[in-house]
């Protein structure tokens, strides 16, 4: 019993104290973002007693989002704090598992927001894209439905694999730097899961923004060519800029991503922490560029900031 009270346990360096801290203020700037996002939609459902298709993956996206964080932010700060009683089961095959369904959650519902924009506004005289453009409200619940299930058999996969791992790898009073290094024995599978969720949600999104700005960048050019400059044209331009910042948070996502799973194994150092406050960067500016671009979204911000102004002013 005296092992599993060993004081390397609760010897946190300042390195790893610095990580938590900064991991802590983004992964909780993000959940208060991504809870803002879900109680605007909740009370306009509440309203209107409906939810058009674009509130129901916002509300989904945020939902999806601020789980992902919670518990990135436990993997985190148990993995650094307590690492003796993360790295054993059922603890780590629990929290990892989770994780995984919301991270895979997280960018099937991110690429299903992108798919739908470029269905809604993009324009294109393809009989098909037309089909899609009258059919896509249907199709997003079961869009929806399917990034579910999808997500559920990563986690379900994710959680056998970790099972599989402590069950040959047992350590006893849960040495977790023996887990770790034996772990190499199962990544060729969790490599194949992971790098198909992966890319298959980020060709969805990419191919998708790709279509969508170059729909609106025509049109804005038409619009240019016929001397018109109207609320129109700058609305246009908003939504190119919002979708090329999509374009650019989620392609950093994605190398960050890659990153993390193909140095899984190496040493904690400078360069993997950037990528984990790179992974959580994406969240938190993401969900605020759809907060910016989005006016149902925007304006109950911009009366939060007014009135935190007003009462800083006062004090």
């Amino acid at each position: 019993m005296e092992a599993c009270y060993s004081p390397e346990q609760f010897n946190v360096s300042s390195y790893g104290a610095t990580s938590v801290a900064i991991i802590t203020f983004e992964a909780f700037a993000g959940m208060w973002i991504n809870a803002f996002i879900v109680s605007v939609i909740c009370m306009s459902w509440f309203r209107k007693k409906t939810l058009n298709s674009n509130e129901k993956i916002l509300l989904v996206v945020g939902c999806s989002r601020f789980c992902f964080l919670c518990f990135s932010w436990v993997y985190s700060f148990l993995s650094i704090i307590y690492p003796n009683y993360f790295y054993v089961p059922p603890t780590y095959t629990l929290i990892v598992s989770i994780q995984s369904i919301f991270e895979c959650s997280n960018l099937w519902f991110s690429a299903c927001l992108c798919v739908f924009y470029c269905i809604k506004i993009a324009n294109f005289r393809n009989s098909f894209f037309i089909y899609l453009k009258v059919k896509v409200d249907r199709m997003v619940p079961w869009l929806l439905l399917g990034s579910v299930f999808f997500s559920l058999v990563i986690g379900i996969l994710i959680c056998d694999l970790t099972n599989k791992q402590h069950c040959n790898n047992s350590t006893g009073q849960g040495n977790f730097s023996e887990v770790s290094i034996r772990t190499e024995e199962h990544f060729s599978p969790t490599f194949f899961i992971y790098g198909f969720e992966f890319i298959t949600s980020f060709m969805a999104f990419i191919f998708s923004a790709l279509l969508l700005l170059f729909s609106l960048w025509r049109h804005k050019r038409n619009m240019q060519s016929n001397s018109m400059k109207d609320l129109s044209m700058d609305a246009h331009i908003k939504a190119m800029k919002s979708i090329l910042s999509f374009f650019v948070t989620y392609s950093i996502n994605f190398a960050c991503l890659i990153f993390n799973m193909v140095y899984a194994t190496e040493e904690e150092s400078p360069v993997k922490f950037l990528n984990y406050v790179l992974l959580y960067s994406f969240t938190v500016i993401h969900s605020l560029i759809l907060i910016i671009s989005n006016p149902k979204l925007e304006k109950p911000m911009l009366r939060i900031l007014a009135c935190v102004k007003c009462k800083v002013c006062m004090r």
